[in-house]
């Protein structure tokens, strides 16, 4: 929706009015604000503080009377092994301290003397397990607050292991005092803590541990006592998350999957603000970071101000977390905010009405050029026209309108130029029906048609029936890559079938929306003939040096064999000569005279298979060299590029020469790829080849010119089965001197300083 010039400025003018007052009425209320939540942040970081420090008060009593009763039983002032004294110590012990909740020693043998408070027979209870002779014994015993003994009784069912108990062997291990995590006694059903003490003996060996088990309820009795504002609330999490003191001692703990008793997370515990302030701070790691950390939340619409205090120490690793509502610190001033709102409002409301007949005097000029703006939009009016009384600014702006119109007439005239007159085919297609809109003349050209007979078809019409869709998709801009060209066939006005490479690009309007798509063609079906003779050439001279090979090996064969043929049967005629002279009718004579037979006739079938793969049955024909000598380079460049070898050619166009296309072409692919692999091997610095081709009268001569390392001295690269590869057969040249010479000329090999040059001659074409 276009928004008035002239609303806007009258919404602007009693707007700034509004913020003014408005700015005077929220500066004092900010300032006030921000001095009462820096009190209240002080505020909750100093309960915080005292917090830590009750939490150390009661705590650290706890580790002093393990290692104060370790030292003693170290020093033999008390004997660890004397269980008996060793209760009376402990029982002292928990007599002094109130928080205590139970203290115990356990020695290397198994020993456990075990002192706790109880509600049962007794206000203290005993546990002593003794190891005597290898037999186990498990005594309970009930005294009052004066030790005097109550009662006392055997447990024979007892199984208990100090030994195997987690403060065991964590204080076992680390050999200093440990503390536990906090949990829930199983006993009392009370939130509690231990924390043990190695004791050691005279040569420095683990004797046995001290432990004291402290209720840590009282902590949650003292932030409930707190006084946090009107409503706010100070909790202690541990470093897993458990939160361990509340002021609502109910909400810290809750059944666990065995039936027990265990601590409540901080993301379930049953006091929803608490919940949304540090339930995050679990998954992101954040609770106990080393810095205090102060910021605000939201909960039911109602603002919070919170703060995290950094863990207490690392043996309790503890985290305070204080909260509160905002409004507990800046209520009253919020209400005094809304009153002074309104009385902004009532003074921008006059100040406005004002405002709006300023604006419309403001806008008068401006809409009178709007007007203008929209004729010359219209052609009705001349942007030369002179310009009625304005602004300065809007004069500089006609300027600068007149100055774009004219470039996009000019643009205009442009691209209709370089549509009209491209030398490839364009034309503009609807997206969705494919239908033309436009075309110029090549486009129809292209097809057998004319401009205007062009105009009454679709693309659907021109594409080949196989190509229907993918034509149309790329045509129209559908394809996620518009900008690939593609290669597609068509038909033309008379059926006959073109391969052209069509590149479309989708105009679209300023949302997004298609106007049209512009496509361009060029007709590539001669570039497609070309590939189809690389094709069939290269099929050809697969075909034809697999003859070639053959016919060598089998004329190589024929020469080697006749000889050892020849001599069995001259051998054969000797024995049966002599054996018929000397012991007629022999045994032997009849193998004899059939191994001679099969010796004429092993020699028949070779000179039978020589003659076949040799009948001359080539089609020789005039042929256009430079053509050929191309195609036969495109089959290998392949090959080349990946060896990083250069292979050009410097041949004049039309040279005529006659022959086999094909013979002459695997010479050509024979002599090169020679070359390339030569190269290859040699990791020579030049790597280049070049095929030339000069005309003489009768004949051409076509030169292989590389950079390679040439051959050794002596070494005669037409003789058969001679190479330098590893893994050849030495029969690529003498095949190739083989074909030239058939072709009524000859192939040699020259040397020069850095090049080798592999020769061979061919007679030109007949004259007609």
């Amino acid at each position: 929706m276009k928004v008035s010039l002239g609303l806007l400025l009258a919404v602007c003018l009693a707007g700034l009015q509004f913020l003014a007052v408005t700015f005077v009425v929220f500066s004092s209320y900010l300032t006030s604000e921000r001095v009462l939540l820096d009190h209240a942040r002080n505020l909750l970081s100093d309960v915080g503080l005292n917090t830590i420090q009750n939490a150390r008060g009661f705590l650290y009593p706890a580790r002093a009377a393990t290692e104060l009763a370790s030292q003693l039983a170290e020093n033999e002032v008390i004997a660890s092994h004397d269980l008996e004294l060793l209760e009376k110590l402990l029982f002292q012990q928990l007599r002094l301290s109130p928080q205590f909740a139970g203290v115990y020693y356990g020695d290397e043998g198994g020993n456990f003397v075990y002192v706790k408070r109880d509600t049962g027979l007794g206000p203290f209870r005993t546990k002593i397990i003794k190891h005597v002779e290898g037999q186990r014994e498990t005594e309970l015993i009930w005294r009052d607050n004066k030790y005097n003994l109550v009662r006392s009784s055997l447990d024979p069912n007892d199984t208990f292991d100090p030994r195997l108990r987690p403060w065991y062997q964590q204080a076992a291990e680390e050999k200093l005092a440990i503390w536990t995590d906090p949990y829930i006694f199983f006993t009392s059903q009370q939130p509690g803590i231990s924390v043990a003490s190695p004791v050691f003996d005279q040569d420095g060996d683990i004797s046995g541990v001290i432990g004291v088990d402290i209720e840590i309820s009282d902590i949650s009795r003292f932030l409930a006592s707190l006084e946090i504002g009107e409503n706010g609330r100070a909790l202690i999490i541990n470093r897993n998350g458990d939160v361990i003191a509340h002021p609502d001692q109910s909400l810290i703990s809750t059944e666990d999957e065995n039936g027990g008793q265990r601590f409540v997370s901080i993301d379930e515990i049953g006091d929803p603000v608490a919940r949304a302030a540090f339930g995050g701070m679990l998954a992101s790691g954040e609770i106990g970071q080393a810095g205090e950390t102060t910021s605000t939340f939201v909960v039911d619409g109602e603002k919070y101000v919170y703060t995290v205090k950094p863990r207490i120490s690392d043996v309790l690793p503890w985290t305070i977390a204080v909260y509160a509502p905002e409004n507990d610190f800046i209520g009253a001033i919020k209400s005094n905010r809304v009153a002074n709102i309104w009385i902004a409002a009532g003074i921008a409301l006059l100040t406005g009405i004002a405002g709006v007949f300023l604006a419309l005097w403001i806008y008068r000029p401006v809409e009178a050029f709007a007007v203008r703006s929209a004729l010359i939009s219209q052609g009705e009016l001349s942007p030369s026209d002179p310009l009625p009384s304005t602004y300065a600014e809007l004069e500089r702006v006609n300027e600068t309108l007149v100055h774009e119109i004219a470039e996009r007439k000019k643009s205009q005239r442009e691209y209709g130029r370089t549509f009209d007159f491209s030398t490839r085919g364009m034309a503009q297609v609807e997206p969705e029906t494919g239908l033309i809109l436009r075309a110029n003349a090549r486009f129809g050209e292209i097809f057998g048609y004319e401009a205007n007979e062009i105009l009454e078809l679709s693309l659907k019409d021109l594409c080949h029936p196989e190509d229907v869709e993918t034509f149309l998709n790329q045509a129209a801009g559908e394809e996620p890559n518009t900008d690939d060209s593609q290669e597609r066939r068509c038909l033309t006005r008379d059926g006959s079938v073109l391969w052209l490479n069509i590149h479309a690009i989708m105009i679209r309007d300023d949302n997004g929306e298609p106007l049209h798509a512009v496509v361009t063609i060029e007709n590539v079906s001669h570039i497609k003939e070309k590939e189809k003779e690389i094709q069939q050439l290269n099929r050809d001279l697969v075909h034809t040096a697999r003859v070639n090979m053959m016919s060598h090996m089998a004329t190589s064969l024929a020469h080697e064999l006749n000889q050892p043929l020849t001599a069995i049967t001259q051998n054969m005629d000797a024995a049966l000569h002599m054996m018929s002279a000397e012991a007629p009718g022999h045994d032997l004579e009849p193998i004899l005279r059939e191994s001679e037979t099969q010796a004429h006739r092993a020699g028949d079938i070779i000179r039978s298979l020589r003659d076949f793969l040799l009948k001359d049955e080539v089609l020789k024909e005039d042929f256009d060299l430079s053509e050929l000598i191309e195609q036969s380079l495109q089959l290998l460049r392949s090959e080349a590029r990946v060896n990083g070898v250069f292979v050009g050619s410097e041949v004049e166009h039309g040279t005529r020469v006659k022959g086999s296309r094909v013979q002459i072409a695997q010479v050509l692919v024979n002599l090169v790829r020679n070359g390339i692999e030569a190269i290859a091997d040699d990791n020579a610095r030049l790597r280049d080849i070049l095929v030339t081709a000069k005309v003489g009268d009768k004949d051409a001569i076509i030169s292989v010119v590389d950079t390679g390392p040439g051959f050794a001295e002596g070494f005669d690269p037409f003789a058969r089965f001679e190479t330098t590869k590893k893994d050849g057969m030495g029969l690529g040249l003498s095949i190739c001197k083989t074909i030239v010479e058939a072709h009524g000329g000859k192939l040699w090999f020259e040397r020069s300083d850095t090049r080798s040059h592999f020769c061979f001659s061919l007679p030109r074409a007949t004259k007609e």
